[in-house]
């Protein structure tokens, strides 16, 4: 049976329609998820909404409306969202779902149970937008001498009965943790400021609120419902069957390998999370990757407050899914911030899979096409320039793309790919086909024959980032699903299919040519 692999999206707070920082980090797990799949794993990706909390029922009444409609339609945008951008999610999780709610009592039980819930009274600063509480110590001040988190969110002051976590108990065990397993949260820079927030102390958690009724009920306890990230968190485990914490699909999935988040929910994510599960006495995911922000021109976070926010519905359909997906994990490193503008993905659309890969697929598959009346072209002897050819692609496809990929580092993937794409690129110039088309008929064959191959090989690896053009280019050469892995397209599939019967008919341009609006050119 294949190896399971587990990944998520941080759950998504549907007060307001997705922005772009959602699509950036849907797309990005897509990626990883489809790269697993190409691996051979049997792969879990599991997105959602977290639809509790105070924030969503201010929002909710500050329109006039009950609570459960607005959660009902924004959480369709985001679901709609996941479709549109072909995010090959398996299971979307609505926390307002019986089937969580149930998850979450569950795992409420097992901290009560292991002694590490008390009943007592908070007084503290809380951040609504946020969903956070703040020691007076991390307050920063903002306009006027106004209190605000280090996130630069509104604080107000909060009085009330409520439940707390043990969380002070778990200080040593945390820190433990993070020295044993380096990896369990990255980058490397994200690991130092929790560590540092870890060392400094950690006191015990409110994890009840009474002020608000719009959440899960704590366990009798009446008045007490449970603090928003208790109930998110859980999310991850509701995707895999819990609180059936036997049963065959949790066993085998939990725990997530991968927790894909934005930086500003890392302490939520490696601090709160984990102590949950060592109070409950489950495993702890093997890694948090804590991405950047995607920033707005000048520099600046994007936000609903702000008010620049960009709706990637719209850049989608504008630019193509595809061509958006691939400027996301192109531009940007990884684990760092990065910036959007229309004419960023104009250029990278345009002049790399436009003109680099596109037009090396449409000169080749069409002169194909056009002057072998689409039969594939035969072997006939390779020479040195084939092979070194051969042996850039193959490195690419084999070792790099998938080594990058696996290490999260989705942008230096995509750069090894498109180094290979360039050595197409070179060798069709050198080789120039329409010239022996007169001059060595049978050479030209081979030469078709060896970008044909590497054009294949090119397609399924960059699948994960283009799947939507990567999966109409095989389906126009004939390559069959189970090809489309690094090790199927690696295997001797070429000359089976060039005996057979298979034609290939003239290709249409896999990338058009996007244009900027004149106000947005410089």
């Amino acid at each position: 049976m294949a190896e399971p692999f587990y990944i998520t999206t941080a759950i998504n707070y549907p007060n307001g329609r997705p922005h772009i920082g959602h699509a950036y980090e849907g797309i990005a797990t897509d990626v990883v998820a489809r790269h697993q799949r190409q691996r051979g794993r049997d792969v879990r990706f599991v997105t959602g909404t977290d639809e509790h909390g105070l924030k969503m029922d201010q929002t909710a009444r500050n329109q006039g409306r009950a609570t459960i409609d607005l959660a009902d339609e924004m959480s369709g945008h985001f679901r709609d969202m996941a479709n549109r951008l072909n995010l090959s999610y398996d299971e979307f999780v609505r926390t307002t779902e019986d089937r969580h709610k149930a998850a979450s009592i569950e795992l409420w039980k097992r901290m009560e149970a292991n002694g590490d819930l008390y009943l007592d009274r908070y007084e503290g600063w809380y951040s609504v937008r946020d969903e956070a509480f703040y020691d007076e110590s991390e307050l920063v001040e903002g306009e006027g001498g106004a209190k605000l988190s280090p996130q630069g969110t509104p604080v107000e002051w909060t009085a009330e009965e409520t439940w707390f976590f043990r969380l002070s108990a778990y200080q040593d065990r945390l820190l433990a943790l993070y020295r044993d397993n380096p990896d369990f949260i990255r980058p490397e820079s994200r690991r130092n400021e929790v560590l540092r927030f870890v060392e400094g102390g950690l006191k015990d958690l409110s994890v009840s609120r009474t002020s608000f009724d719009w959440g899960v009920p704590v366990p009798d306890s009446d008045g007490h419902v449970m603090y928003v990230w208790v109930d998110a968190l859980t999310t991850y485990m509701t995707g895999v069957g819990f609180p059936d914490s036997e049963g065959e699909m949790f066993q085998r999935y939990w725990p997530a390998d991968v927790h894909m988040i934005g930086k500003d929910i890392t302490r939520f994510h490696t601090v709160y999370w984990p102590a949950f599960l060592m109070s409950a006495g489950l495993a702890l995911p093997k890694q948090v990757f804590s991405h950047g922000f995607l920033l707005a021109r000048g520099g600046e976070k994007m936000s609903k407050s702000a008010g620049n926010v960009v709706d990637p519905m719209e850049l989608a359909e504008r630019f193509g899914v595809d061509q958006l997906r691939y400027f996301f994990i192109r531009e940007i490193a990884f684990g760092q911030d990065g910036s959007y503008s229309a004419e960023a993905i104009v250029q990278r659309a345009n002049g790399e899979l436009g003109n680099a890969f596109g037009n090396l697929a449409q000169r080749t598959l069409g002169f194909i096409a056009k002057n072998l009346e689409g039969h594939l072209p035969a072997i006939r002897g390779h020479d040195r320039a084939d092979a070194e050819l051969f042996d850039i692609v193959d490195k690419a496809v084999r070792t790099d793309i998938p080594a990058a990929f696996d290490s999260l580092a989705l942008h230096q993937a995509v750069e090894a790919w498109l180094q290979a794409v360039f050595a197409c690129n070179a060798y069709i110039d050198a080789q120039a086909p329409w010239t022996l088309r007169k001059s060595d008929p049978e050479r030209m064959e081979t030469v078709l024959a060896t970008l044909y191959i590497c054009i294949a090989q090119l397609a399924v690896a960059i699948a994960p980032v283009i799947p939507a053009s990567s999966a109409k280019l095989l389906d126009l050469m004939g390559v069959g699903d189970e090809l489309r892995t690094y090790e199927g397209i690696g295997s001797h599939w070429y000359s089976p299919l060039a005996e057979s019967d298979f034609q290939i008919a003239a290709p249409t341009p896999l990338f058009p040519r996007l244009e900027l609006a004149e106000d947005e050119t410089a």
